[in-house]
């Protein structure tokens, strides 16, 4: 399951602030059965909520949000805080798989300047490519503070790539032990 669909269930008893929904009467709402249980997404607060449920509940219930200790714990709790804002009528913030903008921009120059130096272009060539021929300097190359940052961008771009190469060998791995 994905780490931003939200595992809920029926709650046994309401508690003193608890919130109810009737997931087959929400308007905007989407509910899908599957073969393993049912699926629903729900507008609530400008943004649409992913649900399972592995049994429908009766309308207008008390709900419980099951969270998991695993490796995608942090995205749930993000998901569920979404969830919870939203009913609350208040803001909901970045949703949890978004990057800031400048994370978001360091990590696409990074891939690029990757790009640059597994064609085997030099620092400077790449730096042209990312920053533009003209900021960068004739002389004192070395020194170049947009250098430094290329060699960081080619350093990131690398170690995001061995990182992606580790995750997706683990991933085959797993999957080679489980058959």
């Amino acid at each position: 399951m994905l780490s931003t669909v939200l595992a809920v269930r029926a709650a046994n008893h309401i508690a003193p602030k608890s919130y109810q929904l009737d997931f087959a009467n929400l308007p905007g709402s989407e509910l899908r059965r599957a073969p393993d249980g049912w699926h629903a997404i729900v507008p609530l607060g400008g943004t649409k909520h992913r649900l399972w449920l592995s049994e429908l509940p009766r309308s207008a219930s008390a709900f419980l949000v099951h969270l998991p200790l695993d490796s995608n714990f942090e995205l749930r709790v993000g998901a569920a805080r979404r969830l919870w804002l939203a009913l609350e009528g208040r803001r909901l913030g970045m949703p949890p798989l978004a990057l800031p903008a400048l994370k978001q921009r360091r990590l696409i120059l990074a891939l690029r300047a990757l790009d640059g130096w597994q064609e085997g272009n030099s620092y400077r060539q790449i730096a042209q490519g990312l920053f533009g021929r003209h900021r960068i300097a004739e002389r004192g190359w070395k020194t170049d503070d947009l250098r430094s940052r290329t060699v960081r961008l080619v350093k990131l771009g690398r170690r995001l790539l061995r990182l992606r190469c580790r995750a997706f060998l683990d991933k085959a791995r797993r999957k080679d032990d489980s058959s």
